[in-house]
């Protein structure tokens, strides 16, 4: 997470090179942001599923795979769960959940 934090700045909390959405356009990470964090830590992160998948593909699979972990965010913080504009709540409908 503290490599995340490294693409926000952290005085006003914003994202100025466009490397997360906003949380109205679904919260996450654009592809932007996933191709400089991969490129500086030589990570594997992807986007959103946010498509039709088939069936038992791995993009279903990631996208069962988030749902099932933010479905446990959801009960660690309620508050977040009852807000509509929470970004857990934007990102869950971002990714169809």
């Amino acid at each position: 997470m503290d490599r995340l934090k490294t693409f926000i700045e952290k005085e006003t909390g914003k994202d100025s090179k466009g490397h997360f959405r906003a949380t109205e356009k679904g919260a996450g990470m654009t592809q932007k942001g996933v191709d400089a964090y991969n490129r500086k830590t030589g990570g594997n992160l992807k986007t959103a599923v946010t498509g039709k998948v088939k069936p038992g593909s791995k993009d279903a699979k990631r996208r069962k795979s988030f749902c099932a972990r933010s479905a446990g965010q959801m009960k660690m913080f309620p508050k977040a769960a009852k807000d509509p504009n929470s970004r857990l709540r934007q990102a869950r409908r971002r990714w169809k959940c």
